[in-house]
């Protein structure tokens, strides 16, 4: 039987996968919104706050909902485990397909994105997994990735990239896509073994520099490149400054170029402190909610869970029905 991990790296593993779905309720009721609506709506988000009614995609969620986000990285969770750290592209594209269909049943209209969704049919027609993710350029393989930088270290890198690669291929197999994904994984790994704010980015721009390497080529500015320079732009500024930096120049799209390093901007603005950065990223607006959840991963594993509000993951466990101790627990096994 293997042996429960040492607290401290459970600690921090649990604070990953909290504080993804922290950053990802927090920046709910505000994604697809402007910086400028966000601000006129809500003045300044400072906690949970239920969607509005006119909000295209989380109309109808109450304050403390998790989205496609913290579902998803639940989804690759799981099936790590069940396959005793591989993931099969097949079972992870039907996996995603019955989550929509779970979604779409109950009505949300927090459905798959245009990359994983793009892939999926694909698959559905015949399409191999290793050429149905060939064009997904966007953040979807990012947002879902945590549960990997949970389950194995950062080095050996190949190795390491191999099993964000296993996350990927089936709708995110492009350079962009996998480099977003490996940055996130990887600093989420390094803050787990011990590693300072400083050393999980140095860990994200190696591993999206290498990441950058594999699957299909598809245009779009380097990620390792961008990550560096919207760190360093960030932390030179103050927060009003740099939020208008980050929307204006760095970008707060669903683009895995604009939105990955915008969480690392994030993370600079506030040292990684893991409620501070994932109500920063929620009061940017665009794509908040993977913004918030991808800085909220990185800074949980920073921090550990015991950093993270005890009454705001309280509300993420009842309005979610969300635990994560057990999977988080299993996962690490693999380290």
């Amino acid at each position: 039987m293997t042996p429960p991990p040492a607290a401290p790296v459970l600690d921090r593993a649990l604070g990953a996968y909290y504080g993804l779905a922290l950053g990802d309720a927090l920046g709910m009721p505000t994604q697809v919104m402007s910086r400028a609506d966000v601000a006129r709506v809500y003045g300044h988000v400072t906690g949970f706050e239920p969607a509005r009614p006119d909000n295209p995609v989380s109309a109808g969620m109450p304050a403390g909902s998790v989205t496609d986000d913290t579902d998803q990285a639940v989804i690759v969770g799981r099936l790590l485990d069940e396959g005793e750290g591989r993931i099969d592209p097949l079972l992870l594209a039907r996996a995603l397909v019955e989550w929509e269909d779970r979604m779409r049943a109950k009505g949300s209209l927090d459905l798959l994105g245009p990359s994983t969704k793009a892939a999926l049919e694909a698959v559905q027609r015949g399409v191999s997994p290793a050429e149905a993710g060939r064009n997904g350029s966007t953040n979807g393989a990012a947002m879902r990735v945590t549960p990997v930088g949970i389950a194995f270290r950062a080095e050996p890198l190949d190795t390491f990239l191999d099993h964000v690669v296993e996350s990927c291929q089936v709708t995110h197999d492009t350079t962009v896509g996998i480099a977003g994904a490996a940055a996130v994984a990887a600093a989420v790994s390094r803050g787990i073994d011990g590693g300072t704010l400083e050393d999980a980015v140095e860990a994200a721009v190696t591993a999206a520099r290498a990441g950058a390497r594999r699957g299909h080529w598809i245009a779009g500015a380097d990620i390792a490149t961008r990550i560096t320079w919207a760190y360093d732009l960030a932390r030179s500024l103050d927060e009003a400054t740099a939020l208008d930096r980050v929307t204006d120049l760095v970008g707060t799209s669903v683009a895995s170029q604009e939105s990955v390093p915008a969480a690392f901007a994030v993370l600079a603005l506030t040292g990684g402190d893991p409620w501070r950065t994932a109500l920063t990223a929620a009061n940017l607006g665009g794509d908040s909610d993977t913004i918030a959840a991808i800085a909220g991963a990185i800074a949980g594993s920073v921090h550990g869970l015991t950093a993270l509000p005890a009454e705001a993951v309280r509300t993420l466990r009842e309005v979610n029905a969300l635990d994560l101790e057990a999977l988080t627990t299993r996962l690490l096994r693999f380290r």
